[in-house]
């Protein structure tokens, strides 16, 4: 039987976005592991469709919410995102050998709520008159992921504690802002997205953690000292500190947000 580890290579290279969405949360929860299995890099990693164009965030066109195609756009960027999202569970779970099997596990658990993220929104997408790569897109997510392949404590440190969770700040905004022009279908998906987003960043510390009390390293320290050799973005206010609470950053390292 392939063993999971093996398996997510399947999602992770599809080219197709909605495929790769259905066959990500399509992946067995009940096969072997294979932790310390070797896997060699296949070419092709990750699988994208030839839309959206990616460009530099600079370069995304700024539209009114206040038209459907801009509602639209803005949906589309999260989208993107939760895209993103997938790939990057998907490729934890095959890249980094050697970690308890839980460890595989919860990321999987994460893979398939982000393909279920990323369904709803395309599917609404669609009612818009619109579909996944109608417009362009950056990858700012996936060139993280790309720096920090050589490192799973700076994997974990700088995507989902940095850049994901990014998104717990950002989305009881964005969810308001698509309500107040009526588009409650969209807040609905964002309140989904939120509720789960924060079970993703939690475990995203509590593997953080456990790699750094293996490497016996301090976690608030050895964070500033990965974002600062990986070039991670700035983390600029406001923040969402009810909901970095509630997936696992404690006041210290809450203290040191911004600074």
């Amino acid at each position: 039987m392939t063993s999971l580890r093996t398996a997510v290579l399947g999602p992770l290279l599809e080219p197709d976005a909605v495929r790769k969405a259905e066959s990500t949360h399509a992946l067995p929860t009940n096969s072997p592991i294979g932790a310390d299995e070797a896997i060699a890099a296949p070419p092709g990693i990750p699988g994208r469709p030839q839309k959206p164009e990616l460009v530099a965030h600079s370069q995304l066109d700024q539209r009114s919410l206040r038209s459907p195609e801009g509602r639209a756009a803005l949906i589309h960027s999260i989208a993107h995102i939760e895209l993103n999202a997938i790939d990057l569970a998907l490729d934890i779970v095959w890249r980094f050998p050697g970690m308890p099997e839980a460890f595989y596990l919860d990321w999987l658990s994460v893979a398939r709520e982000e393909a279920k993220h990323f369904l709803l929104l395309r599917t609404h997408l669609v009612t818009l008159g619109f579909d996944y790569g109608s417009f362009r897109a950056h990858n700012g997510l996936w060139e993280m992921a790309e720096k920090t392949c050589g490192d799973l404590l700076a994997r974990l440190a700088l995507v989902p504690r940095t850049l994901e969770a990014r998104g717990l700040d950002a989305s009881p905004l964005v969810r308001t802002r698509l309500i107040s022009v009526g588009d409650h279908k969209a807040g609905a998906i964002l309140e989904l997205i939120l509720r789960e987003e924060i079970g993703h960043v939690a475990i995203g510390n509590r593997w953080y953690r456990h790699v750094c009390a293996e490497r016996g390293a301090d976690p608030v320290t050895t964070h500033a000292q990965l974002a600062a050799q990986y070039n991670a973005p700035y983390l600029r206010g406001p923040f969402n500190l009810e909901a970095r609470r509630a997936a696992g950053f404690d006041e210290e390292e809450l203290a040191a947000l911004g600074r």
